[in-house]
């Protein structure tokens, strides 16, 4: 290599994470949490005293703290929505609490209202953890820039006022402010939260760079030419806050008919209390056969059937590596009917390995002598390919000679003294150019042939003559054509790649898991993924997305559900992400939707189960005289049923059993 091209690299400052500061409100810092946290110590606190016997004015006024606590915000919810000329199940479950409290039921009331409350707390923190991972992302875009003036001087500004025609100044280790096109200089950009690549990109003038994207060892003067809230990662933020606040609002199966059972059964009880005292029945036995009814077709039942199996399922999913973050969630996932997948992270491990050691005829070098040697020229980098070279060394025993004279030049490679020798390795592309086309003919087939399988290509020169090549790629996972073969079986249709990286790559990795080339769409910003999906939820599709980056975060948001992998995802992808995988096995995606279709079947079980209870119950207390103890048993008994029937998804069997059926 030309000794014009070595330099010495500058001092560089630590790289910044390729994600976002985390940002994560307190629990107890939403007034939900604390009232319900409220209602439940009260509610333990009484339960204890009525149990063994205390004197009711010990645990009443206990309990009616917990009802007033755990109650007023569902309460005032419900109110709310009736004076907008709806009845929702919060104020029902309000109504029917102090319905069980008035006929002496005081601890079935208080639980009630404790469940709810905790139930309304947990969907306020989601809420909140959402806000705030999107809020968060912004960090990722620095707080300022180094403008330079028409004069060359320099100043700092904040990224806001930056304004298209300015030109910046984008020193080693410092991420990008705005989205521009560099001028001047070259370097190599880890933009792989904006475009999902594994590598860094090797950035020269001409070229175009995106905001928040992280600058590595060169300098570079960049032209913007995109107002700061108009980038690449400010429109991911608008869409993942504008896809999740126009997504459909998604409901239980049993919610789907609130309002009509909400109605009818307001209505049923008043014509159980006021038509028996039309025709001339006591105000007390009226009274008391309307709360019987109110009791036994409430839908304490009904929801135990829905809830238990759901959860249960998720407990289940949670212990095999699978968070899945509501019952709304796991049971979305049962009706997915087309999958979208990321590559990098996702159906790859997401980090760089050597893959091929090519020594070339007349070098005299072995597999692992050529390693050595790259290694040793390579060991003080840190560069994302160096790391992978040495830590391959270090896999195969392979000893790391000391080196001397490390130099790095940003886009090309490095160099060094090894043993006597000067090594250099780097782009095969800029170290041909540099020595005028002089390779022999074998070389650059070697680079071709690994470039052309969708690897990055390393030449290794020693004294200025090609030695070797080396094959660096992201590795594929080890379940991932099991997993894409088991959801193409689930969905009937061919899971969809749908990546930033380049075609050629995808291209490549698409065939190693089995998906067809029609299937496979490259090169994709964040919003054409989101595009991407849109066109299959157009066609009547229920969409999954799997991925685990920033740039996956808008077409998770946008997509019926999506699945974030949770060792390398970004804080944006799993809040967004409706679950998570938590030991990035991805052959558990297949499992949970087999069990989430499992627990629906179990829920139609429950709903048929309850219905029968309910509607025996209220025909005797409409035809007849139920005794109002016997009421609450078998209300009782029927809700101990079904959320005991529901409790199956628990056992390992049931995951066994769902995973099973998809092999």
């Amino acid at each position: 290599m030309p000794s014009d091209l070595i330099q010495w690299p500058e001092h560089v400052a630590p790289a910044p994470s390729r994600t976002a500061p985390r940002r994560r409100t307190r629990v107890f810092a939403l007034a939900e949490a604390r009232w319900a946290a409220a209602a439940l110590v009260l509610f333990l606190t009484a339960l204890p005293l009525q149990l063994t016997g205390a004197p009711a004015w010990s645990w009443g006024p206990v309990y009616a703290a917990a009802y007033v606590t755990g109650g007023w915000e569902p309460a005032w919810a419900g109110l709310t929505a009736l004076r907008n000329k709806t009845l929702d199940v919060d104020l029902l479950m309000i109504v029917a609490a102090i319905g069980a409290a008035s006929i002496g039921q005081v601890m079935d009331g208080a639980l009630l209202i404790v469940i709810f409350a905790t139930s309304g707390a947990l969907e306020a923190l989601a809420t909140a953890r959402t806000q705030d991972a999107v809020r968060g992302l912004l960090d990722l875009a620095p707080a300022t820039a180094t403008r330079l003036g028409d004069d060359g001087g320099e100043s700092t500004v904040p990224t806001e006022d930056l304004v298209v025609g300015d030109t910046v100044l984008v020193r080693p280790g410092e991420r990008i402010g705005a989205d521009g096109r560099v001028v001047d200089g070259a370097g190599e950009v880890d933009q792989a939260t904006i475009t999902g690549e594994p590598l860094p990109v090797a950035k020269e003038t001409g070229d175009e760079v995106f905001a928040g994207t992280l600058n590595g060892t060169g300098a570079l003067r960049i032209k913007v030419e995109r107002d700061p809230s108009d980038s690449v990662i400010a429109r991911i933020v608008a869409m993942v806050e504008e896809a999740s606040g126009t997504k459909a609002p998604t409901q239980l199966f049993i919610e789907k008919v609130e309002q009509r059972y909400s109605l009818g059964m307001v209505f049923a009880t008043l014509a159980v209390f006021l038509v028996p005292l039309a025709f001339g029945a006591d105000l007390t036995g009226s009274l008391l056969r309307a709360m019987t009814f109110m009791i036994v077709a409430s839908p304490c039942a009904v929801v135990l059937a829905t809830m238990p199996p759901l959860l249960s399922a998720i407990a289940n999913a949670g212990r095999h590596g699978v968070l899945v973050k509501s019952a709304v969630v796991m049971e979305r996932l049962g009706q997915v009917d087309a999958v979208a997948l990321d590559k990098t992270g996702t159906l790859t491990e997401g980090t760089p390995r050597v893959t091929d050691i090519r020594p070339l005829p007349g070098s005299g070098l072995t597999e692992d002598a050529l390693l050595a040697l790259v290694a040793a020229a390579e060991h003080p980098s840190e560069h994302p390919v160096a790391r992978a070279i040495v830590d391959a060394a270090r896999t195969r025993g392979v000893a790391v000679a000391d080196m001397r004279d490390f130099a790095s030049v940003p886009g090309v490679g490095v160099t060094a003294g090894v043993g006597g020798h000067t090594v250099a390795a780097g782009a095969p592309a800029r170290l041909l150019a540099n020595n005028e086309g002089s390779f022999p003919a074998h070389a650059v087939e070697v680079v071709a042939e690994l470039e052309d399988g969708g690897r990055t290509a390393v030449l290794v020169l020693r004294d200025s003559a090609p030695v070797g090549v080396l094959g660096i790629a992201d590795r594929l996972r080890p379940d991932a054509a099991a997993t894409v073969s088991s959801l193409a079986a689930l969905t009937g249709s061919m899971p969809m790649l749908v990546t930033g990286d380049n075609p050629r790559a995808a291209a490549r990795l698409a065939a190693e898991v089995g998906i067809a080339g029609d299937d496979v769409h490259a090169g994709l910003l964040p919003q054409d993924k989101v595009e991407a999906v849109r066109r299959l939820a157009a066609r009547g599709r229920k969409v999954l997305v799997i991925g685990d980056g920033v740039n996956d975060a808008p077409a998770l948001a946008a997509a019926h559900t999506g699945i974030a992998m949770g060792r390398a995802g970004s804080d944006l992808a799993l809040e967004t992400a409706d679950a998570v995988i938590v030991r990035d096995e991805l052959a558990a995606v297949p499992g949970v939707i087999a069990l989430s279709r499992a627990a629906r079947r179990l829920v139609v079980q429950n709903l048929v189960i309850a219905a029968v209870f309910i509607s025996g119950l209220v025909i005797w207390d409409l035809a007849g005289h139920l005794p109002l103890p016997l009421g609450v048993l078998g209300h009782e008994g029927s809700t101990v049923i079904v959320g005991l029937n529901g409790l199956r998804l628990l056992r390992d069997a049931a995951w066994n059993r769902a995973t099973g059926d998809v092999r």
